[in-house]
C-alpha cells in the first residue's frame, strides 16, 4: 500500500495559520501545530490524534501530568514542552490585564481568581489575596497545596500576610481537583476559623471561592461564611 505524501505539509500549515490563525483548525490540528516545535522531524499529525483519543480532549492534552503523558510517548521534553501552555495563557491574562489601580469587589473578583487557577485545577491548590481599604490588591500568591483542609493551609501564615501587607480584606479560594465545586464540612468549619483568626487582627475575610472545571461557588453568596 503506498503512503501518502506529506510533502510540504507543514509549510502548508503554517501558511494557513499566517492567513487565518489558530480558529481555522481543528483541536487536533492545533496540537499537531504546536508539537512542530518540540518535535521537527515526525508526522506529529497522528501523534496529536493519539494524545487526545488518550486523554479525551485538546485541553486534556495539556492537563495531563507529565508521568501520563511520558507514558503516552513523548520525551521529557516534549511533555514540559506541552506543560508550559496552561502556565503561559495564566501569565499573559494576568499580566495584559494587570491594573494595580484595578479595585475589586463581588462583581469582579470572581473572574480574576478563575484566571489565577488555570493550570492549577488539576491539583488542589489554595490562593489568597489582599486588599487594602479601598479594596485594591496588595498581595496575591498561591500559599499553599493539597488538601485544604490539610496543615498545609496555615492560618498564622494567612495572617503573617495579613499583617505584613497592611490588608484590610481577605478573600480565599482553593481548587476541588473532582470538578465539584461545592464546599464540604470541612471547608466551611476551616474557613470560619480562618475568619476568626483574621478578625483577631482587624482583618475581614469577605469570600472564600471553591474552584472547579473553570467555575467557582462563592461561600459569602451561599450564606457559609
Amino acid at each position: 500500500m503506498q503512503k501518502a505524501d506529506h510533502t510540504g505539509h507543514r509549510s502548508r500549515m503554517k501558511k494557513k495559520l499566517a492567513q487565518q490563525g489558530l480558529d481555522a483548525f481543528e483541536p487536533h490540528e492545533v496540537l499537531e501545530i504546536l508539537l512542530y516545535y518540540a518535535i521537527p522531524q515526525r508526522n506529529t499529525n497522528d501523534i496529536a490524534k493519539n494524545l487526545i483519543d488518550r486523554f479525551g480532549s485538546f485541553s486534556a492534552v495539556l492537563d495531563a501530568p507529565i508521568d501520563l503523558l511520558l507514558k503516552a510517548g513523548l520525551t521529557e521534553h516534549q511533555a514540559l514542552y506541552l506543560k508550559m501552555f496552561p502556565d503561559v495563557t495564566r501569565l499573559y491574562l494576568l499580566d495584559k490585564y494587570h491594573n494595580p489601580d484595578k479595585v475589586f469587589d463581588s462583581s469582579n473578583v470572581s473572574a480574576y481568581i478563575l484566571d489565577r487557577f488555570i493550570g492549577f485545577e488539576e491539583t488542589e491548590n489554595v490562593f489568597l489575596l489582599l486588599l487594602d481599604k479601598k479594596g485594591k490588591e496588595v498581595y496575591s500568591g498561591m500559599i499553599g497545596k493539597g488538601d485544604f483542609n490539610s496543615a498545609n493551609v496555615s492560618v498564622r501564615e494567612i495572617v503573617t500576610l495579613a499583617l505584613n501587607y497592611g490588608a484590610v480584606y481577605a478573600i480565599l479560594a482553593h481548587s476541588h481537583p473532582s470538578g465539584f465545586a461545592m464546599p464540604s464540612k470541612d471547608d466551611i468549619l476551616v474557613t470560619k476559623d480562618i475568619k476568626a483568626a483574621l478578625k483577631l487582627v482587624k482583618v475581614d475575610l469577605l469570600d472564600h471561592f471553591i474552584v472547579a472545571d473553570h467555575d467557582c461557588v462563592s461561600l459569602a453568596e451561599s450564606e457559609l461564611m
